[in-house]
């Protein structure tokens, strides 16, 4: 005879069937007589978890060649530029939000440090010029700053992914929340998707799971309605969140000048803001700032056309050269208005390599070539949904030098060499001679200073007992 849990199974998996039938998907069940009842609970959960309307229209319309669909229309930003008129009123009107507790940080630290050659959640990563601080804990000692220096509480909240939240979390806790206060910090997931072959069919990881990935630092929207985050967002009297990437340990997180032009300038609707830079060159791998039917938006380097990509002015700069550096200031009036409606902002497509079963033998196969469809959302398609977007232009060598290779561009080594150039000149602004190559003009110490000493070269110019001049290559930390 049946027991309870053994019938509930059996009615589980018959409307899960069904509906994976419905969509074309009835493989995902191949190996159901194999599994235990353990394994077969473990696959109803996965299958009961996934949107298939919403995967069936990723497939059929994927998101990107934005640029291609608005050739004709495609017009360059308009910016805000570095010092803005008025950034005196805005930057006071920022520092009055702070003060008042009506912002919050979020990061998103989803992934691992695997292409870094690190064994752990990429917020683990040693990033600082001398001491190796890890990313988190940089960012940790910016928001304990800010709130020393801004009277007000600055909370934090930080999505990790099934990948890492585990170990992210014992980290925080070994750490002892670096000093913030465990109650201050809210770790949430974000949600998954399964891979998909290039004809549509969900892929499997094993016989009994489904191979899935994160969705994307897109997936935000609906990972802080679900975690319950904006509900708790809203209790704290919380209305702006400061965004950033864990890559980037130049990024200001709490910077009041742009966060009083987030919510007062008139380019704003006080919905979405976004910081850029001036591109490198055409060919830098970023998303470009553009305007499209009456609308910002952001197109991926990817979905940019030679053509729009090496337009240029009549002064021979880009005319596309609003690189975006994950840099936003998000209401979260608009984040809960994003999340009534679904909050599933578009899938985009990548081609990668996935291991998966072989359906007529239950073995693993370790692919040679790509062999499978990964969703994912980027946080920047919610930029178009807004009223106004402001776009705000800022210093590539003050804001950004993110962490994402193991080496050349974009390395821990070239990210260390900026936090530490930065360094140089808060100093020489404050009158501390800087030992310099005659060649370059590059600095020939290595120089950290800590959000805990200064958040800006203004602070610097405050602190006593600087030195008057800095030996040649020699360390200095402050």
């Amino acid at each position: 005879m049946a027991t309870p849990a053994t019938s509930a199974l059996s009615a589980r998996s018959a409307r899960v069937r069904a509906n994976l039938d419905a969509f074309g998907q009835g493989h995902v069940f191949a190996f159901w007589d194999r599994l235990n009842d353990d394994e077969r609970a473990s696959l109803l959960a996965q299958c009961e978890a996934l949107a298939f309307e919403t995967l069936a229209s990723a497939m059929e319309h994927p998101a990107g060649c934005a640029a291609d669909d608005h050739a004709r229309t495609l017009e360059p930003a308009r910016v805000v530029p570095y010092v803005p008129e008025g950034a005196a009123r805005y930057r006071a009107i920022g520092a009055e939000m702070v003060a008042s507790g009506k912002v919050a940080c979020f990061t998103v630290a989803g992934g691992q440090g695997t292409r870094l050659g690190w064994d752990g959640p990429k917020g683990t990563f040693p990033a600082t010029p001398l001491t190796g601080k890890p990313l988190f804990q940089h960012f940790a000692e910016s928001i304990l700053a800010a709130r020393t220096r801004y009277g007000g509480m600055v909370r934090w909240y930080i999505m990790t992914s099934p990948l890492n939240h585990d170990e992210t979390t014992r980290f925080f806790e070994s750490h002892a929340w670096f000093g913030l206060g465990a109650s201050t910090v809210r770790l949430f997931m974000q949600g998954t998707l399964p891979s998909l072959t290039l004809e549509g069919k969900i892929v499997l990881a094993a016989p009994g799971a489904i191979a899935l990935n994160p969705d994307g630092h897109g997936g935000a929207v609906r990972a802080l309605y679900s975690s319950g985050a904006l509900d708790e967002m809203r209790a704290h009297g919380i209305e702006t969140l400061s965004y950033f990437q864990v890559d980037n340990p130049l990024v200001a997180a709490v910077d009041p000048l742009f966060l009083g032009l987030h919510a007062a300038h008139p380019e704003s609707s006080g919905e979405v803001s976004s910081k850029v830079v001036p591109k490198r060159d055409a060919n830098e791998k970023v998303g470009v700032f553009c305007r499209a039917g009456g609308k910002t938006m952001v197109v991926e380097y990817s979905d940019l056309s030679r053509q729009a990509a090496e337009a240029r002015r009549a002064d021979g700069a880009l005319l596309h050269s609003a690189g975006s550096i994950a840099i936003h200031a998000f209401s979260r009036a608009f984040l809960e208005r994003l999340a009534a409606g679904g909050g599933q902002l578009p899938l985009h497509r990548a081609l990668k390599k996935v291991p998966c079963v072989e359906l007529s033998t239950g073995d693993i196969v370790e692919p040679a070539a790509p062999n499978a469809i990964k969703l994912e959302a980027f946080i920047f398609d919610a930029v178009p949904l807004a009223d106004r977007a402001l776009v705000y232009e800022t210093r590539r060598d003050e804001e950004f030098a993110p962490i994402k290779n193991a080496e050349g561009e974009d390395s821990p080594a070239t990210s260390r060499t900026a936090q530490s150039e930065r360094a140089a000149r808060w100093l020489a602004a404050a009158g501390v001679h800087i030992p310099r190559d005659s060649a370059t003009g590059a600095t020939t110490a290595t120089i950290e200073i800590s959000p805990l000493t200064a958040l800006s070269a203004d602070d610097l110019r405050r602190c006593a007992n600087l030195p008057a001049s800095i030996a040649e290559g020699s360390q200095l930390l402050l």
